[in-house]
């Protein structure tokens, strides 16, 4: 007897439905109970070694990537858009009497050590903190991860003050090239996540929040700017180098600042106490010098004179 085919494969056609509708309805979880990875896995997704074109662009996402800089990041200073190198600025135009003080937080695993081991106090310098507040000084904070961590009242306190602005120094102050200053070296397949990762610590603290960066120990090469083109972001160096890290007087840092400091510059500060202890008595010489010569401190996004998604130079 011939038995039809029908029933059966229209069984097998029910069961099959019955399977992908039970798998649509029931949600991915991940382990640790979040159903979308937070914003430095995204980026972990996003194809890591895309390579610019002769004009410098990294290939846009296509609309099935994820996009590792959030929406409401296109509003920040320093904005740009995500899947294109960032712009690296030194300083903002010669114009005018601004200039912008930047302090970086720098905090290593070793810092860290040094910390839990009594070697040292502290690696965050209250006395600048205290100076620009009663002087009332503009200044922008290029916070390390880790140290926004080991120091949270302190960031809520620089985040509660409408004249500072805060900018991302990477999670570890790893390097982002080879041979930078003896630091340890991030892989480049961790670069992207490592940002991006630093933004929503910082960005959790709210306050004048920017989209600028800064590379420690300012070094970097075209892998790192590319690997950073789908963060949204801009890279800030420096036309003025203070030295204070390990210096051990404050003068060579106050002779450092005024003598290259000009309208537009971008001058490299720490906030890093035991790594820089003397910048706290440099600070107040360094005001008066500016005064002195016209100049005046101002937040980093008006000196650069940047406006939401900033055009590449």
């Amino acid at each position: 007897m011939k038995v039809s085919s029908v029933p059966l494969v229209a069984t097998l056609a029910a069961v099959v439905g019955a399977v992908v509708l039970l798998v649509v309805a029931v949600p991915f979880h991940r382990p640790d109970g979040v159903d979308r990875p937070p914003v430095w896995e995204q980026a972990e997704q996003m194809a890591a070694d895309k390579e610019p074109d002769h004009q410098g662009r990294v290939p846009e996402p296509t609309p099935t990537e994820t996009r590792t800089s959030p929406p409401e990041a296109d509003a920040l200073p320093g904005a740009t858009r995500p899947g294109t190198r960032p712009p690296v600025l030194d300083h903002g135009p010669r114009s005018g009497n601004k200039v912008a003080l930047t302090f970086d937080a720098d905090m290593t695993d070793a810092m860290r050590y040094q910390l839990r081991s009594g070697a040292v106090r502290s690696y965050a310098n209250l006395k600048i903190i205290e100076l620009l507040e009663r002087d009332e000084v503009p200044a922008t904070f290029f916070l390390t991860g880790k140290w926004v961590e080991q120091y949270p009242q302190v960031t809520r306190r620089l985040a509660a003050n409408p004249r500072f602005e805060l900018a991302n120094h990477t999670y570890g102050h790893l390097a982002f090239t080879p041979d930078c200053y003896g630091l340890p070296r991030i892989a480049r397949e961790e670069m992207t996540a490592d940002v991006a990762r630093t933004f929503d610590v910082v960005q959790a603290y709210g306050g004048r929040q920017t989209r600028y960066f800064r590379f420690p120990g300012l070094c970097h090469d075209r892998t790192a700017l590319t690997e950073l083109a789908p963060l949204g972001l801009t890279v800030v160096d420096g036309d003025v180098v203070s030295g204070d890290p390990f210096a051990t007087s404050w003068r060579p840092i106050v002779r450092a600042v005024l003598d290259g400091v000009r309208p537009g510059s971008v001058v490299v500060l720490h906030v890093t106490e035991a790594n820089a202890p003397m910048t706290d008595e440099a600070l107040p010489h360094i005001l008066a010098g500016l005064a002195d010569r016209g100049l005046e401190p101002a937040p980093l996004s008006e000196v650069l004179g940047h406006a939401p998604l900033a055009s590449q130079p």
